[in-house]
């Protein structure tokens, strides 16, 4: 009896353990691989920290291309604390956002969008 319960554990635990080490190693390839990386330009709408349990800094980017034209938005999330203060700093003008984007996440404990900024720079000076 004692030995079928420790059969019993072996498998339980083996059972409960390899899905739950797959999932991790799935996020961490998810969160370290880049599929995508770029730049965008604009302004600044909104910056704003959201979340129950994971908190993320989730943004919006108005892309003005040309005056008189439709503007578009550009939706983006921030994960590091001195990344959002620096865009806080830069609200109202025109930036440059550089982002990685990371397809695949599962959840949006890591945030709304696909789209992480890791790095902000002012494109205007005030003079």
């Amino acid at each position: 009896m004692l030995a079928q319960f420790k059969k019993f554990i072996k498998y339980f635990i083996l059972v409960l353990l390899i899905p739950i080490g797959l999932f991790a190693l799935y996020i961490w390839a998810a969160l370290s691989w880049t599929y995508s990386s770029g730049e965008r330009a604009g302004y600044v709408q909104k910056l704003s920290e959201k979340g129950w349990v994971c908190k993320t800094y989730e943004g919006e980017l108005i892309l003005v291309s040309m005056p008189g034209t439709q503007a578009e938005k550009f939706f983006f999330t921030v994960r590091n604390k001195v990344v959002a203060k620096k865009i806080n700093e830069t609200v109202g003008q025109r930036v440059r956002l550089i982002y990685e984007e990371h397809k695949g996440l599962p959840t949006t404990c890591f945030g709304d969008t696909a789209y992480f900024v890791t790095d902000v720079q002012p494109l205007d000076k005030e003079q």
